[in-house]
């Protein structure tokens, strides 16, 4: 359901708009609330989820709650909380200034935390977080995150000193939940492109041997690409690297555009419009554009995926069956090859193999599973595409 907000005129005469729907990070409000002797980070046992399946409204598994505290840290989720927090702080800024403040002063709060209790919170909560959420990067990326994200919403040159602290000076090809150091590499890297700020050059560096590394026909390319052209790093869900890493990759050629400026991978000269080709390729082949004709997100086009790993699209809706349906007697659905009764519009699935080819399977969720970090990548990436069209004028809309 989508709520916009609203425009309102103070007396002054100045104007701002109002939300009317909760977002999520009004729940990351309330795990916060503690802070800072503890930070709430999980609802829900995962062996018991997983071990289930059944419609949301049939849930039945436990709805335990899980803490990190300064004797039970955890650094990761901590700082990855604060990187949240202060990204949408800049989203409000200009639009409800009292919350935009709120998320900032509760983000600092976070990362402050995050970084004096250090600690890997899939060691301190190891029982309910692995195998399924391990952290398997460490703590370090999601510092920097936390400090890039705080530096460039304050300004203050203490987070940019900070990110140079921890000495992350090494190539990592994937940006996902787990690994952030592309991003923020990408995120700082703004200061020296655009802003020209030299101490930020070691970050401008790291990020355009990111570009460099998973741009065809670089010297120094490390990734592949399927025969169709789908950026390929790894079988599972390979898709949540190529919404992610395009969304890279349109940002930096956003860099470069407004900076007049071009970057080198070697002898080849990389330019915004060179990046954002590639950005269009990889999004035209989710969309269709690829030797399987197959939209890869449910709902768009002729052919997309029918059969998702996906436990509310996969049962009868409550509507049409408003009797429980158990945990295991929701698998009966699950091994049913008829397509999803529930078409979940929008969702992007995890995508081929490294030869193109798509089972519409269940079964196989490294394939058919939609995840929110495929989708939220991808949302970014489509603006930069369409960013070109200005459309009126609007009130900020949310949905909930």
């Amino acid at each position: 359901m989508e709520r916009a907000g609203i425009w309102e005129v103070d007396a002054q005469g100045t104007k701002s708009c109002t939300r009317s729907g909760p977002l999520g990070t009004d729940y990351l409000l309330k795990a916060s609330a503690p802070l800072p002797s503890a930070l709430y980070v999980q609802v829900g046992d995962p062996n018991a989820d997983h071990d289930c399946w059944e419609r949301p409204e049939d849930m039945s598994t436990p709805r335990s709650v899980f803490k990190v505290t300064p004797s039970t840290p955890g650094t990761e989720v901590a700082a990855e909380t604060a990187a949240a927090l202060v990204a949408t702080s800049l989203v409000f800024k200009h639009v409800d200034v009292g919350y935009s403040k709120k998320l900032l002063q509760t983000a600092k709060k976070a990362f402050a935390f995050a970084d004096q209790y250090r600690g890997n919170y899939s060691d301190s909560l190891a029982s309910v977080v692995c195998p399924f959420y391990c952290s398997y990067t460490g703590f370090q990326d999601e510092l920097l995150w936390g400090a890039a994200w705080l530096y460039k919403a304050t300004r203050n040159s203490s987070y940019l000193s900070f990110a140079h602290s921890l000495g992350i000076n090494y190539n990592s090809l994937t940006f996902s939940w787990d690994s952030k150091i592309p991003g923020a590499a990408v995120l700082l890297a703004r200061e020296s492109v655009v802003d020209e700020n030299e101490a930020a050059s070691g970050f401008r560096e790291q990020a355009e041997r990111f570009v460099c590394n998973v741009l065809p026909k670089s010297s120094s390319v490390s990734v592949n690409y399927t025969p169709g052209g789908l950026l390929y790093m790894l079988n599972g869900s390979n898709m949540q690297y190529v919404t992610s890493t395009t969304f890279l990759l349109s940002t930096y050629a956003k860099y470069l555009k407004t900076s007049s400026q071009t970057m080198k991978c070697g002898d080849v000269v990389v330019t915004s419009l060179r990046l954002r080709k590639l950005v269009k390729k990889q999004v035209d082949y989710i969309l269709g554009d690829n030797p399987s004709r197959m939209s890869y997100m449910v709902g768009y086009g002729d052919e997309f995926p029918r059969r998702i790993h996906h436990r509310g699209s996969s049962i009868p809706s409550f509507r049409l069956n408003a009797e429980a349906i158990g945990c295991d007697e929701g698998f009966q659905f699950y091994y049913d090859d008829k397509p999803n009764p529930n078409e979940l519009t929008g969702a992007v699935v995890g995508g081929p193999d490294e030869n193109d080819k798509f089972t519409d399977d269940r079964e196989d969720y490294s394939q058919s599973e939609p995840t929110t970090y495929i989708n939220a990548p991808l949302v970014g990436t489509l603006s930069y595409l369409t960013a070109s069209f200005r459309p009126r004028e609007r009130c900020l809309s949310v949905k909930n």
